[in-house]
């Protein structure tokens, strides 16, 4: 962000007249100063000063002088400002909205001192802070202030967090306390947060961080929790002042800093997470800058001075114009402003989140606001204002918006819907779509407010292209899914998200009741659909009828009327409604009936009244009367009777009309006498109640009323009888006796005998009842009564009439029951009988007639067959043993499994005339295996062979008719049929016959007889595989002597007869066919060779216009000189391709040379243009003249060849001079050369070489000592030889280089000599650097062969001084090696002396080296682990190296668990103060309290060694620079333990002096943080037990055993420290990391607590002295004062001290006299050193009296 300067608002004065405060309003458009004059003055957001006030003090009696104004902020509302003075008051003053407006003061509070600081974070909430530390609230609603939190600083600055549900106060202490009224779920803390290194006065909280400075002239940015951040320190600029204030930006992602002359800028880099300074904006003459206000939408920046000016600043990141139309302004990364040119509005676009903004369009007609961030959306409503941020993941840009709906975006993303409300920070619904027409999506947001309804947000939309789905966006649940036949194509909700309209392709309009669930198609043919605004009711066009829906909960009720155009849009306003229509180039308004939708309004608005008067207007058509009832049912609910009443009346429901005006004259009787609502009265209630037929509710509201008259006459007044005496029963009410003979008489009147019988029945009155239902023709109701009666039974006729009733009403079974409930089973069994009551009649007859059962059976069974309940029946003729009723009716009912069952139990002869007919249900359903098995049972295999037949299953058909018949009958029979079907024509059917008797062979002759080529192949394949090939070749024979070629080509082609095809077609003149077939199937040259028949048969022209056309004349030109056709080759290559002749020419001659004819070959060679071939046929055939002739004649390059040729002959022959004489003519001297080389004549090579190649000399002298040297030594004594004959010749290079050649054969003294004559050689004649580079090279040899002495003379002899000395280093000749570098070149006498010490130490000779290098002597002795020997060797040098040994030989014992010999070490040499050395010493000391066995006398040496030598390392560290150091601190400590284990070890000698003893146990507790703590309590507790310390031995052990608990846990968290508060044991101790004290020790200690625990005779208490404190602690916790420690038993002086020299070391008198007192009885040596040492360490004893003797 930058600053740039604006203007100036208020003119500086010359002297100091501070700007104390500024503030700017929360609607940007006023800005306040308060001027030292304690004037405020108002300006509006340009920045011209519109108004001003002067501010008062609390009491005029001090005048108007007498206070400053240190705060000021305006309300929320921006309507009222807030001055905080420093005469302990804030004055409110409301000084309106517009200019100009009177200023007066609405609130005011007085505080306790001056108010320093004030923010308006909030509605009604002021908070300010106080000189006196407080920072407090005022109430602006309640006119009260309360304290938030105090402190005892001064509050120099207050501020608040974005969202003002946070504050931060400033203290002049530095401190800075932060404190939430909402913390809106940051988890941040609140309270003090940091403490600052000077006041805060410059204090600002960012988005990310809080930033504060002052007088120190540092920035310091702190953390969410007060960690530093960052840190900008300009304090050692000699241009910088102090910071005296600073302002975040609205945003909080800059902040600006006031010092003098100078604002400073910070802004915070999202991407690096970090504060970046941006350039500071320097203005010279400013002087120290006193108050800054940034402006609510960050777009400007004030700045009041020292001198009264107050200057304006643009603070922007970059600014841009969008599309000519609108401003975008980036005050700070996530914060834009837009403003629109032309009208001059603004909004403030703000990533809540603080996420930079990336990019902002303006899109939907120039009206909606997008942009994005990172992680969120930003959309906004310009018109409105309406701002949202919602989280959104980056997709790339892909999004498409939506804007059709004022309310609410849609995006579309990815197949997503996202519905975003404008003014809410989420997303109101998401939910997955591939339909992205906004016509096919439907949004309504609280479009019209409903009665109980706050929030109505529903969404419609498509699922897929027939399913709708519609969605409640507040619950986010479904509420309706409507699945339509055909694709939808446009669809909208009503205003109330009730209903839904939506339309098919088919043009059907269909609408949707959502409550109900219920789709009802409204129009065909729908043109046109919309919803009037505003109301239900609906407009659609079909063809040329305008269709308008008044009341669309009545949708069949349509208002039509015809239009001659296209409806193209509704428009309504100004009281009227109406709809566009064009009609050719015109547009015609239709009206609309505004009443009827005014109706509509008035239901859905509550207003039932208005509804009415507005119905009375209407004529009584089908649409009003439907508006009417709508109204009567809505004003019932609404309890509006009036309105429901004079509904009822103009629907003619004259009752419901004359009951509605009784109960209103009611309701209004009781609201003229109690007032009130007269509809709450209970008869209304219970009227209404009646009204909708609810009768219980009635008769429960009068019961609650305790009127039960009222409730009983509802119930007669109804004829409701039995309810009338249920109340009158229930209520005990004195008429129930006469209200029942009432009823009875009302039901004899009315003749209703049955009603009546019941009611004496329920009475007990069973006589007159059963009279009564006898009377009604009731006989059944009569029986059962006389059959639940034992003593009506008795009564022989009553049963006898009601028998009689009963079978004249033919109730058979009925009185059968009867019957047989008097003992009468014969009559009993009659009635079943009749009444078809079989079951009751086999129970009977089981019991009275067990004969009868089996006819009764049957009787049941032809009864339930004439019941078509065959299934049933059957059961009941098996138990009759009819069975062949049980089949038939088994096979009746298609009960087939049953049918078998039953068949299976009867004899053959009765069953196999049913079998056939199971086993053809099982034939029909194709389960052949069952009806094979059936028919077979039924001896009817031929009608199972024939349906195997019919349903083509030849082979089980075969393998049946096997079973059956004799072979050869089947096989006749089958080869008959067979034949039979031939005949037909049904050659499939006839094969499977033919197959299936195994003569596939009859088969196959069938259908070459029918010439059914195919068929026959595939049978032959089948069942003659072998002959497959034959076949086809016969068939192809055949079909090509029919002529039928294209059918014998496959044929052949099947037989893999390619070649008889072709032969076929070019016998038959079919070259084209014989072509194709040859490049299908043929090699891949088989059809260039038909190509090359073709052509030669042609000849001529014509062969070569067919070959250029298949593109192969130059292959058949090839082919034909390959064939030796060359009279064709001639004639092809000469009508068409001459460039081919020589070459034909060639091949013929080549053709002609192995035919042996040459003279004629020679010829076409030439004509060929090849003589050389010639030459070369003549000397393959060694005709030499011929050869030379031809050669000569026509090649004379040739010529040389040929003698070449002849000179081998010579060569094979021996014949070397012969060659040697034709390889010279020849001009070849050089192949001569390499005959001889071969043969190994060598001197005749040298002499050809010489005479001929003379360059070649060299290398052949070289290759010639390359042989001899792979001879062997009788080589290498020819290069001996050769070497000096090249000396001799005065050739020396050459013989040094011969000399050097000379390799080791066997004989290293040859080899020497050779090398030292090469040497010598070289250094007399040859120049020096040859003679430098033969030593180089020689000298390495000889070294190599162990001559050192020789080579270092060799090198001498040129002055190579460092390779003599290396060479005789080399040899471990030291002391010539020394000589040489003395006398030569002294340079090299260290490295010598170097050399030298590597050799030793490499020996490992470290005497020796001792002498030479005593460090790495000692280095030497450490790696080999002669450690005594290097501590030994390390005592005679200085005291620093031998304690660097002394260490590393400590930390070796150390870590081989050697702690004991370390120590002893550190005894004998002293421990040196050197910091490296710390650690060991801590790591000994460690070791030696953490090892076992030393809580005894026995260990007293060891603990006397680790005191000497902790207390040497103290008198060295007073010495040293770390004398007082913590390091130092610690070791005193440790020696002070050393000192307390080492007297108790002392003390344990000595029986007198147990206690001591136990009391140094005890003292050493409070050192437990450098001691293991579980082995420092089982000692302490175990030697408190040994003297009987029996309560602090619990306490201790019982710590000791939670410990070791703890131990195995790895945690020491669990530890109760009750028992050990207010003393001086630690509680905080490290975990220690294994058990110190064995598993047997701890058993033991865990059963002694037990007891003790368990025996509750201790009081688990530690015992207390004199001071009310622990006896063993140092502190005394009520005073805090800190006793000396008694250096006998560690416990604390409180008096009889004896003091010694060295201060803060004293005895307690008693103990002191004791110990000296045991000393002088038990002469104990341990004691007495123990006295030795207290004597060196606290500068002699107290007493000379005591010698050590």
């Amino acid at each position: 962000m930058q600053l740039k300067h604006l203007r100036t608002l208020l003119s500086p004065q010359d002297g100091a007249a501070k700007v104390t405060c500024m503030a700017w309003s929360q609607n940007n458009a006023k800005f306040a100063v308060c001027t030292v004059d304690r004037v405020v003055l108002l300006y509006d957001e340009h920045g011209e000063r519109r108004d001003k006030f002067s501010t008062k003090p609390a009491d005029m009696k001090y005048g108007r002088k007498s206070y400053m104004v240190k705060g000021m902020a305006f309300s929320p509302d921006s309507t009222k400002i807030a001055i905080g003075q420093t005469d302990n008051i804030i004055y409110v003053y409301k000084i309106g909205e517009d200019w100009g407006d009177k200023k007066v003061i609405c609130n005011k509070f007085i505080q306790t001192s001056a108010v320093t600081c004030l923010q308006w974070p909030a509605e009604y909430i002021i908070v300010f802070g106080l000189a006196e530390g407080k920072v407090r609230l005022a109430n602006t609603k309640t006119n009260k202030s309360s304290t938030i939190y105090g402190t005892d600083s001064y509050v120099v600055s207050l501020t608040t967090n974005y969202s003002g549900k946070g504050i931060l106060s400033g203290h002049a202490d530095g401190t800075i306390v932060r404190y939430f009224f909402d913390d809106e779920g940051s988890g941040e803390s609140q309270g003090k947060l940091v403490n600052h290194p000077c006041p805060p006065y410059a204090l600002a909280w960012a988005t990310n961080s809080i930033v504060a400075a002052g007088c120190d002239r540092r920035i310091v940015a702190y953390g969410k929790e007060g960690h530093v951040l960052q840190t900008f320190d300009y304090s050692r600029d000699p241009l910088e002042r102090e910071f005296t204030t600073a302002a975040a930006s609205p945003g909080g992602q800059s902040v600006v800093l006031g010092s003098y002359d100078r604002l400073r800028v910070l802004n915070w880099s999202p991407r690096r997470n970090i504060w970046e300074e941006a350039k500071p904006k320097e203005i010279a003459n400013l002087y120290t800058i006193t108050a800054l206000a940034w402006k609510r939408d960050g777009s400007r920046l004030c700045a009041g001075t020292l001198c009264g000016g107050v200057e304006q600043f643009d603070c922007c990141l970059r600014r841009s114009i969008y599309k000519n139309k609108f401003e975008l302004t980036y005050v700070g990364p996530s914060q834009v402003i837009v403003k629109n040119l032309s009208s001059g509005t603004r909004v403030v676009l703000k990533s809540h989140y603080g996420y930079e903004v990336e990019e902002v369009k303006i899109l939907g007609k120039e009206r909606y606001l997008v942009a994005h961030t990172s992680d969120t959306l930003l959309l906004g409503d310009l018109n409105t204002n309406r701002l949202s941020e919602v989280a959104w993941q980056g997709s790339g840009g892909n999004e498409k918006y939506f804007f059709e709906n004022e309310n609410v975006c849609m995006i579309f993303n990815a197949g997503e819907l996202t519905l975003v409300e404008y003014g809410s920070n989420d997303t109101l619904g998401s939910v997955r779509t591939e339909f992205m027409n906004p016509h096919l999506i439907s949004v309504r947001i609280n479009e019209r407010r409903q009665r109980g309804m706050e929030d109505n947000k529903k969404l419609a939309y498509l699922v897929d292209i027939k399913t709708i789905a519609i969605v409640d966006l507040i619950g986010g649940y479904n509420i309706g899914t409507i699945s339509h036949e055909s694709r939808v194509d446009w669809l909208e909700l009503n205003e109330t998200g009730h209903k839904l309209l939506f339309r098919d392709r088919k043009l059907r309009l269909h609408l949707y009741d959502i409550e109900s669930c219920s789709k009802t198609m409204i129009l065909n043919f729908c043109s046109y659909v919309q919803w009037v605004p505003g109301s239900d009711v609906l407009v659609a066009q079909n063809r040329n009828n305008l269709c308008v829906w008044y009341n669309i909960e009545a949708p069949e009720r349509v208002t039509t009327s015809s239009i001659r155009g296209d409806v193209v849009g509704l428009e309504r306003g100004g009281g009227k409604t109406e709809v566009m229509v064009t009609e050719g180039v015109t547009t015609v308004a239709y009206t609309l009936d505004e009443g009827l939708i005014e109706f509509g309004t008035a239901i859905d608005d509550g207003n039932y009244t208005r509804a009415t008067a507005f119905l009375e207007t209407l004529e009584m058509t089908p649409e009003t009367e439907a508006m009417w009832k709508t109204l009567s049912k809505l004003s019932l609910e609404a309890k509006q009777l009036h309105i429901a009443e004079r509904c009822f009346s103009a629907l003619g429901h004259v009752a419901k009309a004359r009951f509605l005006h009784e109960t209103n004259e009611i309701a209004d009787q009781v609201s003229r006498e109690y007032g009130g609502e007269g509809t709450d009265f209970y008869q209304v209630r219970a009227r209404l109640a009646m009204l909708e037929k609810n009768y219980k509710l009635a008769e429960m509201i009068f019961l609650e009323q305790n009127a039960v008259e009222e409730a009983m006459d509802m119930y007669q007044e109804l004829h409701r009888w039995d309810e009338c005496i249920a109340v009158a029963e229930a209520k005990g009410h004195p008429a129930l006796e006469k209200l029942r003979r009432g009823y009875y008489q009302w039901l004899m009147d009315t003749q209703q005998e049955e009603r009546a019988g019941e009611l004496q029945e329920s009475q007990g009155d069973g006589l007159a009842a059963i009279s009564l239902y006898l009377k009604a023709g009731l006989p059944a109701k009569a029986a059962r009564l006389v059959l639940n009666r034992e003593e009506l039974l008795a009564n022989t006729e009553l049963v006898e009439h009601i028998t009689t009733a009963l079978i004249k009403g033919e109730l058979y079974e009925r009185a059968g029951d009867l019957f047989e409930k008097i003992r009468n089973p014969q009559r009993a069994l009659e009635c079943y009988c009749k009444g078809s009551a079989f079951m009751k009649a086999v129970e009977l007859a089981r019991l009275a007639f067990p004969v009868e059962v089996v006819r009764l059976e049957e009787a049941w069974g032809d009864h339930l067959v004439q019941q078509k309940q065959l299934d049933a029946a059957i059961n009941h003729y098996i138990e009759a043993r009819c069975s062949i009723k049980a089949i038939e009716a088994a096979l009746g009912a298609r009960q087939w499994k049953k049918a078998i069952y039953i068949l299976d139990l009867q004899d053959q002869n009765t069953a196999s005339k049913y079998y056939p007919r199971v086993a053809q249900h099982y034939a029909s359903l194709q389960e052949y295996e069952i009806a094979e098995e059936l028919y077979t049972k039924g001896d009817r295999t031929k009608d199972a062979i024939d349906m195997y037949t019919q349903a083509g299953r030849w082979e089980q058909a075969h393998k049946l008719a096997m079973k059956c018949m004799r072979p050869e009958d089947v096989s006749v029979l089958y080869i008959t049929q067979a034949q039979e079907m031939e005949k037909q024509g049904k050659y499939r059917e006839a094969e499977r016959l033919y197959v299936t008797v195994e003569e596939p062979d009859l088969a196959i002759t069938m259908f070459k007889k029918h010439k059914l080529y195919d068929d026959m192949i595939r049978l032959v394949g089948k069942h003659h595989p072998d002959l497959l090939s034959d076949t086809h070749l016969h068939l192809g024979k055949e079909l090509e002597a029919e002529g039928r070629l294209q059918e014998a080509e496959y044929h052949y082609l099947e037989a893999q007869e390619w070649k008889a095809t072709v032969n076929m077609y070019r016998s038959n003149g079919l070259w084209e066919e014989a072509y194709r077939v040859a490049k299908a199937h043929g090699g891949a040259n088989a059809h260039k060779h038909v190509a090359y028949l073709w052509a030669k048969s042609l000849g001529g022209e014509a062969a070569v216009r067919l070959l250029n056309k298949l593109g192969l004349l130059e292959a058949a030109v090839d082919h034909a000189a390959d064939n030796c056709s060359f009279e064709f080759a001639f004639e092809l290559s000469r009508l068409a391709l001459k460039h081919k002749t020589p070459e034909i020419h060639l091949r013929y001659a080549m053709y002609l040379e192995d035919e042996g004819k040459f003279e004629e070959a020679e010829a076409e060679f030439i004509k060929a243009g090849k003589p050389k071939e010639a030459v070369l046929m003549f000397v393959h055939n060694q005709d030499w003249e011929a050869a030379q002739r031809v050669a000569e004649a026509h090649d004379p390059d040739s010529v040389a060849e040929v003698l070449v040729g002849q000179a081998r002959g010579a060569l094979e022959e021996k014949d070397f001079q012969k060659a040697e004489g034709l390889l010279l003519r020849a001009q070849r001297p050089g192949l001569a050369l390499n005959y001889y080389k071969e043969a190994g004549l060598w001197s005749d090579a040298l002499r050809i070489c010489k005479d001929y190649v003379p360059g070649q000399l060299e290398a052949l002298q070289e290759e010639y000592e390359r042989e001899a040297t792979k001879k062997g030594a009788r080589g290498m004594e020819g290069l001996v030889e050769q070497a000096r004959q090249w000396e001799q010749a005065g050739e020396y290079s050459r013989a040094v280089d011969c000399y050097l050649k000379v390799q080791d054969a066997g004989s290293s003294s040859l080899v020497e000599k050779c090398w030292l004559k090469a040497a010598e050689l070289s250094i007399k004649f040859l120049p020096p650097p040859r003679s430098l580079e033969v030593v180089r090279a020689v000298g390495p040899q000889l070294i190599g062969i162990g001559k050192h002495s020789a080579a270092a003379e060799l090198y001498l002899n040129l002055d190579l001084v460092k390779e003599a000395i290396d060479a005789f280093i080399e040899g471990e000749e030291w002391n010539k090696a020394k000589r040489v570098a003395k006398e030569l070149d002294p340079r090299y006498e260290d490295y010598v002396d170097q050399c030298y010490k590597e050799f030793l130490k490499s020996q490992g000779k470290v005497d020796s080296l001792v002498g030479v290098d005593v460090v790495a002597a000692l280095d030497l002795y450490v790696e080999q682990g002669q450690w005594d020997k290097c501590i030994e060797t390390a005592t005679k040098q200085n005291y620093k190296i031998l304690h660097k040994y002394v260490a590393l030989y400590a930390t070796h014992l150390i870590r081989e668990g050697g702690c004991a010999q370390a120590l002893a070490l550190y005894v004998q040499h002293g421990a040196p103060a050197n910091p490296q050395n710390f650690n060991i010493y801590k790591r000994i000391f460690t070791d030696m309290v953490s090892s076992p066995g030393t809580n005894s006398a026995e260990a007293y040496h060891n603990w006397a060694d680790l005191r000497d030598v902790l207390f040497n390392l103290c008198e060295n560290l007073v010495k040293s620079s770390e004398a007082n150091s913590p390091a130092h601190e610690e070791f005193e400590t440790m020696l002070l333990i050393a000192h307390y284990y080492a007297t108790r070890s002392a003390a344990q000698s000595v029986k007198e002096l147990e206690t001591v003893a136990a009391r140094l146990s005890v003292s050493l507790l409070r050192h437990t943080q450098l001691l293991p703590a579980d082995k420092a309590f089982y000692e302490a507790g175990i030697a408190a037990k040994a003297v009987g310390w029996e309560n602090m031995a619990f306490i201790f052990l019982n710590r000791f055993l939670d410990l070791t608990d703890a131990i195995e846990e790895g945690t020491l968290d669990g530890l109760d420290h009750s028992d050990f508060q207010d003393t001086d044991i630690p509680f905080e101790v490290p975990l220690p990391a294994k058990q110190h004290v064995p598993e047997a020790q701890r058993e033991e200690v865990r059963d002694w607590v037990l007891t003790v625990s368990m025996d509750q005779r201790l009081e688990q208490v530690l015992p207390r002295d004199e001071r009310g404190a622990y006896e063993a602690s140092l502190v005394a916790a009520s005073t805090g004062v800190r006793a000396l420690p008694c250096l006998i038993t560690g416990y604390p002086i409180l008096r009889n001290k004896i003091e010694f020299k060295r201060p803060g070391k004293a005895a307690n008198k008693k103990n002191w006299n004791k110990f000296l007192m045991a000393i002088k009885t038990s002469h104990s040596p341990l004691c007495q050193d123990v006295l030795k040492f207290i004597s060196q360490w606290c500068g002699g004893l107290p007493s000379t009296s005591f010698s050590f003797q």
